[in-house]
């Protein structure tokens, strides 16, 4: 039996880049962003050492199955060194391309990782003073929620 997981997925979820093994207070950061889905149970904490609006570090948590860790893993490699504009542009569509795809019943966790980022960028524009950017609401084509 094989698995329905892409090589990508496979990688991300036993090789994941960038989590956050300490407690969070030991990862030096200025921006933190919390997202999750009470229908699956999957939660995500993603924190960012933010300079002149550059991510230049990225550390995060899920708890959740292998879409939704092998998505943020993903997700954190493709913002690192961007800037916060662009990187809150991002949509899920491009998280699950970065994976060669998901199952479509797990693309709803590239989503969750999505709007953990653009919080925590919410969170670093505020506390610099600035105006939040407003939050669309993304889903990918087919979202679907069940298991």
């Amino acid at each position: 039996m094989s698995w329905v997981y892409s090589d990508e997925v496979q990688e991300h979820f036993f090789r994941p880049k960038n989590v956050l093994f300490e407690d969070e207070s030991l990862f030096p950061h200025n921006a933190r962003g919390l997202s999750g889905n009470i229908i699956c149970g999957d939660q995500m904490l993603m924190l960012l050492q933010v300079e002149d609006d550059i991510i230049e570090d990225i550390r995060w948590k899920t708890y959740g199955c292998a879409s939704a860790i092998a998505s943020t893993s993903a997700l954190s490699e493709m913002v690192r060194g961007m800037n916060i504009f662009e990187a809150f542009k991002i949509r899920p569509e491009e998280i699950v391309a970065k994976l060669s795809g998901l199952p479509p019943n797990k693309k709803h966790c590239s989503v969750m990782g999505d709007q953990a980022l653009q919080s925590a960028i919410n969170n670093y524009l505020k506390t610099t003073g600035r105006k939040p950017l407003k939050v669309v609401k993304k889903t990918t084509s087919k979202t679907i929620h069940s298991r």
